[in-house]
């Protein structure tokens, strides 16, 4: 699939990305926003910021770099632009960056590759202020977290995520790259799944397909 078809079917459903809108939690579209995208009202534009693109461009190396510093696991990339949907909802979509399994001893009778079981997720962040950092640092920003859970929802197998996160910031001209590793599992974010899920659903189902303009939802102060 090329970009320009995974952008086309993207508007058929809610991506990882989108999903923090429908609480609120996305600083960059409100959920009214992301409903006039998801009914045609607006068309959203594709930019290509440079920062955009150094995201792109860097997400190949912090993968095999995640490979070096987790040994354990084997990675596996999937095709680019490639979609997963929910078995039972086919408009919960997402595109993971990649997958993980755990690598098994190779005298095992099975093999030395167990199935599938959990995603990995690279985000490049610019950090122009020290409290940008902060919030990194307490724990990772709302609207990353959603779309960790909203990657959960999509897919049932999948049952932990790794999120490595670069942090870039400059200082006197010279750049700063800071990288953290986060992990969840899902055992332990079941009661956030079911919220999200639960929403999720209210606003495709009522807003979506029934053209119900939703109430404005702002982030908590």
């Amino acid at each position: 699939m090329d970009r320009s078809t995974w952008l086309k079917e993207r508007q058929k459903g809610i991506g990882g990305s989108e999903a923090a809108a429908i609480l609120g939690l996305n600083p960059y579209m409100t959920n009214v926003e992301l409903w006039e995208y998801k009914t045609g009202r607006k068309v959203k534009e594709d930019k290509d910021s440079p920062f955009m693109k150094y995201g792109r461009d860097s997400e190949p190396h912090l993968i095999e770099l995640f490979k070096l510093d987790y040994p354990k696991y084997n990675v596996i990339v999937p095709q680019p632009y490639s979609i997963q949907r929910n078995a039972q909802y086919n408009w919960m979509l997402v595109t993971v960056d990649a997958e993980l399994n755990m690598l098994r001893s190779a005298q095992e009778p099975s093999g030395s590759l167990s199935l599938p079981d959990g995603f990995l997720e690279i985000e490049t962040s610019n950090i122009f202020a020290s409290r940008q950092n902060e919030k990194w640092d307490e724990r990772v920003p709302d609207n990353y977290y959603i779309q960790i859970l909203h990657y959960f929802l999509v897919n049932d197998k999948y049952q932990y995520c790794y999120l490595k996160a670069q942090l870039k910031s400059s200082f006197n001209k010279e750049v700063r790259l800071i990288t953290k590793h986060y992990y969840w599992e899902r055992k332990d974010v079941e009661e956030d799944l079911k919220y999200l899920k639960e929403k999720e659903i209210e606003f495709w189902e009522r807003n979506v397909k029934k053209d119900v303009r939703p109430n404005l939802v702002l982030p908590p102060i």
